[in-house]
């Protein structure tokens, strides 16, 4: 099943399940919205059992593409969590997983701009499988933790890595500019997408090809994570988890590349959808 959502980023939006023609189904009658107040097992299987043929098409001509939830209570990120990515950076295979934040007012739709101020230097990309927590998880064994996942979703973690490793290296300045987490177009929930553990990702800029890579090199994989983080933290429904990218972010090249104003980054993982987002001057929103 693919959750998604249409609408205006300081709006309503209209909350939507993709049926089996590839068409946008409005679901708001059976649910207002899909975020960390209403995710449950509960309602993933309302939604499962609704008539979808019985419910509105969305055109979605015109409209924006919204975050498939609402703005999460917190997004994690695992870095160095790809055996290939931790070699293109010099640095050891983790003994556990690296948990950071991102700022929630990072979360933005798969299109909207990646935004750029004029004190960034080193403005970087990040591909990355996204984990949606769908219930409140905390202290579960690696076997429990598949069923407090709500789905998958794909993300680009955007990042300045002169803020991150520069100023005093502390990771979260350097994600959590607003839109550095462009996340969606859909939800898919466990069971459409299959083999997490063996999808391929791929990342653009400016149509030419930086990163390919599978989540079959995650050194720890999506169970591990979720567990090992109850183990610290209370997860809620509607929670992100940033998984770790592959080789091939801009830090990594040699000379180093970096975004700038006007460049283009397109990106996908298999079953997950497409994102393309072009880097915008913040004073060119005003």
């Amino acid at each position: 099943m693919k959750l998604l959502r249409y609408g205006d980023r300081y709006g309503s939006k209209v909350p939507c399940v993709m049926d089996t023609e590839g068409q946008a189904r409005d679901v708001s009658s059976l649910v207002t919205d899909f975020g960390p107040r209403t995710l449950s097992p509960d309602l993933l299987d309302r939604l499962r059992a609704a008539d979808l043929s019985r419910l509105p098409v969305v055109d979605p001509t015109g409209l924006r593409v919204a975050p498939p939830t609402a703005q999460p209570f917190n997004i994690w990120c695992v870095g160095l969590n790809y055996s290939d990515h931790a070699a293109e950076a010099g640095l050891p295979i983790p003994d556990e997983p690296i948990l950071f934040n991102k700022s929630t007012a990072t979360y933005c739709g798969a299109d909207d701009p990646i935004l750029f101020s004029p004190r960034m230097t080193k403005l970087d990309w990040e591909v990355e499988l996204g984990i949606v927590i769908g219930r409140p998880t905390l202290g579960i064994t690696r076997e429990q933790a598949m069923s407090h996942v709500a789905g998958f979703v794909l993300v680009n973690d955007v990042s300045e890595r002169a803020w991150q490793m520069e100023r005093g290296g502390q990771w979260v300045k350097g994600k959590s500019f607003p839109n550095f987490c462009p996340t969606g177009p859909w939800l898919v929930t466990p069971d459409e997408v299959g083999d997490h553990g063996a999808l391929d990702m791929w990342l653009d800029v400016n149509g030419t090809r930086k990163q390919t890579g599978n989540t079959a090199s995650m050194i720890f994989d999506v169970a591990t994570i979720v567990s090992y983080m109850s183990e610290f933290c209370q997860l809620e429904p509607g929670d992100l988890i940033c998984t770790g990218t592959p080789p091939g972010v801009g830090a990594g090249m040699k000379p180093p590349q970096w975004l700038s104003p006007g460049d283009t980054v397109s990106l996908g993982i298999a079953g997950l959808g497409e994102q393309h987002q072009t880097v915008t001057r913040i004073e060119d929103l005003a």
